[in-house]
């Protein structure tokens, strides 16, 4: 599913796995069920009785199997509604990411094209900082994908305890270079980390430590939790 992809895109999608995996998972749990409609210029999405404020991450067509960065479309171009999604490609530019900074992404070549495009999705979820994103049909062929933008949506907290699960899930997930996925979940939720050999070691806001250790061929190995003294 991933090798259409760059090297670039492919590692900025792993520093985001472990921690989008379980903000995603915060998101869907907050979001209630209902219809959606959407108010672009006011920049709000509304399901059910939620409102939120929203922007336009980027849309993916079903029938030409290709993804357009919400700061790409014609009708949006320049608006606040894509703001975030602009940021998505200023940061492309500066780390020297292709698929951030192209217009729009032809994915026909890949096996899973419509995986493909929910990689790009969560790969600008964690680029802007977003609590998650929100894909959902905008006609027979297109899926829009929103990014909230709204202190509604609850954080997911790094929970010692599910800790060792919640990396393991993020590795999996894209499964290309698990050290990136654990040092960036640490990053996002600011945790100091040291590299140990083949280890990775971080120091938990309440005084624990969590030991990351990986094998020979890079995959993680175990996951220890020590009590702070």
């Amino acid at each position: 599913m991933v090798s259409g992809f760059s090297e670039a895109l492919l590692l900025e999608a792993e520093r985001h796995a472990a921690w989008g995996a379980a903000q995603l998972d915060a998101l869907t749990q907050f979001l209630p069920d209902g219809p959606w409609t959407a108010d672009l210029p006011s920049c709000l999405y509304r399901q059910g009785r939620l409102e939120l404020r929203v922007a336009v991450l980027g849309t993916y067509d079903m029938e030409e199997r290709s993804w357009m960065w919400g700061w790409a479309n014609p009708g949006l171009r320049g608006t606040d509604v894509v703001a975030p999604a602009t940021a998505v490609e200023r940061y492309g530019r500066a780390h020297g990411i292709p698929e951030l900074t192209a217009d729009v992404l032809a994915l026909s070549g890949f096996d899973d094209p419509r995986r493909a495009a929910e990689l790009l999705a969560f790969t600008g979820m964690g680029v802007a900082g977003a609590p998650g994103y929100i894909g959902v049909p905008a006609g027979p062929a297109t899926q829009v994908y929103f990014l909230p933008d709204d202190t509604q949506v609850p954080r997911a907290a790094l929970d010692p305890v599910a800790l060792p699960r919640t990396l393991l899930t993020g590795a999996g997930l894209i499964g290309h270079a698990p050290r990136r996925v654990v040092a960036g979940y640490f990053d996002h939720h600011g945790v100091p980390q040291r590299a140990e050999g083949e280890r990775i070691v971080a120091e938990l806001p309440g005084g624990d430590a969590v030991e990351v250790a990986f094998d020979a061929h890079g995959r993680i190995a175990g996951i220890s939790v020590r009590a702070g003294g």
